[in-house]
């Protein structure tokens, strides 16, 4: 007898939750259903429900032109946004460039070129900090971590964006450390843009980094046989000769 009583209490508990949880569902439907209502009657010519359905989509049409209008204007405000960005890093005023880049990617999301320029302000506001504060360190790691991201991000938009490629690998063995990945990015920007010396001694930079002086010394001849920069010829020929140094010491 206790045990049914005990079922039949849970049965009740149960039977409650259920009913509640109804007349919640109904509530929000409702709640639902007056907003949509309310904003139909906005946007009526005339005022008040449209009784028709000649009435109804023409209420319809209307709002769906509001939020085109919507659309559009967020669209083109993130556009300005864009353009403050570029003109203010262009000035160097990259953490005013980053404030203005954070608004346009906030209006779209998608864009590499936002990224891509993240990453160079980011980059750059980050070796501009030199110790003015207490948290100095932490703030060029996260400006860093910043550069880093916003790079990557572009690349994942735009799977053969070779500057952000550039950009990234320049951060790895420059700053970061990080040649093992600097080689990946850069073997996919020279298969993009094989004549970029720059990008080859970079590549020849990583390898040095991690002892494949071999390689290093092929790649500084590369430049040196290729470039018309008689400055870049010698400076490849230099650090070719220092690695050569290296190998037979």
């Amino acid at each position: 007898m206790k045990i049914f009583k005990g079922i039949v209490t849970v049965l009740v508990i149960i039977g409650v939750i259920v009913l509640f949880v109804i007349l919640v569902n109904r509530c929000e439907s409702s709640i639902y259903s007056r907003d949509l209502t309310r904003r139909i009657n906005e946007l009526s010519p005339r005022g008040g429900t449209p009784e028709t359905i000649e009435g109804l989509r023409q209420a319809i049409a209307l709002y769906e032109d509001q939020i085109e209008r919507n659309v559009r204007e967020g669209a083109q405000t993130g556009v300005y946004w864009k353009i403050l960005a570029t003109r203010l890093a262009d000035r160097n005023m990259h953490n005013d460039a980053l404030e203005a880049l954070e608004r346009a990617i906030y209006f779209n999301s998608e864009d590499p070129l936002l990224f891509y320029l993240t990453g160079v302000s980011a980059g750059v506001v980050a070796k501009s900090i030199v110790g003015f504060s207490a948290n100095s360190e932490l703030e060029r790691e996260h400006y860093f971590s910043l550069s880093e991201n916003s790079y990557v991000r572009a690349i994942e938009l735009n799977a053969t964006y070779a500057r952000a490629m550039y950009g990234l690998a320049v951060l790895y063995v420059f700053e970061l450390g990080k040649a093992q990945d600097a080689i990946v990015y850069l073997e996919r920007f020279l298969q993009l843009e094989p004549s970029d010396n720059n990008a080859v001694a970079v590549l020849a930079r990583a390898n040095f980094m991690l002892g494949n002086f071999w390689e290093a010394v092929e790649l500084f001849d590369r430049i040196a046989a290729r470039t018309k920069d008689e400055r870049m010829r010698e400076e490849a020929l230099e650090n070719r000769e220092f690695i050569m140094r290296l190998i037979y010491e």
